[in-house]
C-alpha cells in the first residue's frame, strides 16, 4: 500500500516535469523560428536591393554610353556591371603598360561621365570601383606555363595600375579624388578568368580591361554567404 501511494505521489511530478519540458522547447522553437524567419527576411531584403540598384546602375550606364560603345570597341555587361574595353593590345604599347593616345583619348571621354554617374547617384551604394586588366595565356613559347602566368599577371597588373593612374590625374577628376581614393582599386588577374568558347581560349576576348563596380549590397551577401548566413535559414 506504501509503495503504491509513493508511485501515485511521483507521477504526477514526473508529469509537470515533462510538461514543463516541453513548454521549454516549444518556447526555444518559437524562438528560434522567428530569428531565422526575421534573417530570411532581411537577406531577402538586401538582394532585393542588390537586383534593384544592380538594375539602375546598368540603365544609367547604358544609355549614357550606348552611342560610344561601338567606336570604343567595348561592351557593358549588366549581370556584372562591367564596362569592357576590348583588345588592350590596340590601347598599350606592345608587352607595355604605356597607354597610347587612342585609350587616352577613349578614357578622356569615359572617366569622367562614368564617375559621375556613380558618385552623384549611387555613392552610398558603390563598395568598390574596380579596373581590372586581363590577359590570354599567350606567351613566349620558350617560357613554361607558370612563366608565362606570372609575366602576364605583372603586365595586367601594371596595365590596371596605369589606366587608374591616368584616369585620376585628369583635371576633371579632381571633385572626385577622395571618392575615387576609398572606391577604386587597381587589378591585374593575369589569364585567370580567360573567356572559354566552345571548350577553347578565345585569345582576343580574354584580352581586355574591364571597369566592375561592386555594389554594397552585393558585399552584404557574400558577407552573409561566407558567415552561412544561408545555410541557417534554409
Amino acid at each position: 500500500m506504501a509503495k503504491k501511494y509513493h508511485e501515485d505521489h511521483f507521477s504526477p511530478r514526473v508529469a509537470d516535469l515533462m510538461s514543463a519540458l516541453t513548454l521549454i522547447f516549444l518556447f526555444i522553437s518559437v524562438v528560434y523560428m522567428l530569428q531565422v524567419n526575421k534573417e530570411k527576411e532581411r537577406i531577402e531584403m538586401i538582394a532585393k536591393d542588390f537586383k534593384n540598384t544592380k538594375y539602375e546602375i546598368y540603365t544609367d550606364l547604358n544609355e549614357e554610353f550606348k552611342d560610344d560603345l561601338k567606336k570604343w570597341n567595348a561592351y557593358i555587361d549588366k549581370d556584372t556591371l562591367s564596362i569592357t574595353f576590348k583588345e588592350p593590345d590596340v590601347f598599350f604599347d606592345v608587352g607595355s603598360s604605356n597607354i597610347n593616345q587612342k585609350f587616352k583619348d577613349i578614357l578622356d571621354d569615359f572617366f569622367p561621365r562614368y564617375v559621375e554617374i556613380l558618385f552623384t547617384k549611387y555613392n552610398n551604394e558603390i563598395e568598390e570601383i574596380r579596373i581590372e586588366g586581363h590577359t590570354s595565356s599567350e606567351w613566349n613559347k620558350n617560357d613554361d606555363g607558370l612563366q608565362a602566368y606570372f609575366k602576364n599577371m605583372t603586365l595586367s597588373q601594371e596595365r590596371s595600375k596605369s589606366v587608374l593612374e591616368y584616369c585620376m590625374l585628369l583635371n576633371k577628376m579632381k571633385p572626385y579624388r577622395e571618392f575615387l581614393i576609398s572606391k577604386a582599386t587597381a587589378n591585374g588577374l593575369s589569364y585567370s578568368h580567360r573567356i572559354i568558347e566552345d571548350g577553347k581560349e578565345n585569345f582576343s576576348k580574354s584580352r581586355r580591361v574591364e571597369f566592375k563596380i561592386k555594389t554594397t549590397a552585393e558585399a552584404h551577401i557574400n558577407d552573409i554567404l561566407e558567415a552561412g548566413g544561408f545555410n541557417e535559414t534554409n
